[in-house]
């Protein structure tokens, strides 16, 4: 079964910058109820998708104080736990992101997601992409992610 997941957050000052479990150097991060991990987020989105299970916002819903700033890595674990045995077996990722460049976070993020998930690090593929200056994302004014996962 194959899950798609997508999310995007508005980029904030005062915020920790989190993508993918991994704490990324930058002056502003993801503004959110949780941490904002926009690709945690679409991985869940994606994960619940292929089990047929809902959404993240079904599960753990922004309205609720429980999940303020809770780890996106919590949450995944969480989702991964009402999924049963119908976890991932691929992860395919795109992070959409002027700024900051994230090339050289993508081998840590796409290990760190691996580890989360239980599976062998070669199993995760870890891309990041630039609006070419177009849009939110192109303004440096947002961070989003989109995810398909093989369940």
């Amino acid at each position: 079964m194959i899950g798609i997941g997508f999310d995007i957050h508005r980029l904030a000052r005062n915020r920790k910058l989190v993508i993918g479990g991994v704490r990324i150097k930058y002056d502003k991060g993801l503004l959110g109820h949780s941490d904002a991990d926009v690709l945690l987020h679409a991985l869940i989105d994606a994960i619940l998708g292929a089990a047929k299970a809902g959404d993240i916002g079904d599960m753990f819903p922004d309205t609720d104080p429980a999940y303020k700033d809770i780890s996106s890595a919590e949450l995944l674990k969480r989702a991964l736990k009402s999924v049963g045995r119908r976890k991932p077996k691929e992860v395919d990722s795109i992070i959409f992101a002027q700024a900051p460049k994230l090339g050289r976070h993508k081998k840590a993020i796409g290990r760190n997601i691996a580890r989360l998930l239980g599976i062998r690090p070669g199993l995760v593929n870890v891309k990041a992409k630039t609006m070419e200056g177009l849009g939110p994302i192109g303004g440096k004014n947002a961070i989003a992610a989109l995810v398909l996962v093989v369940i």
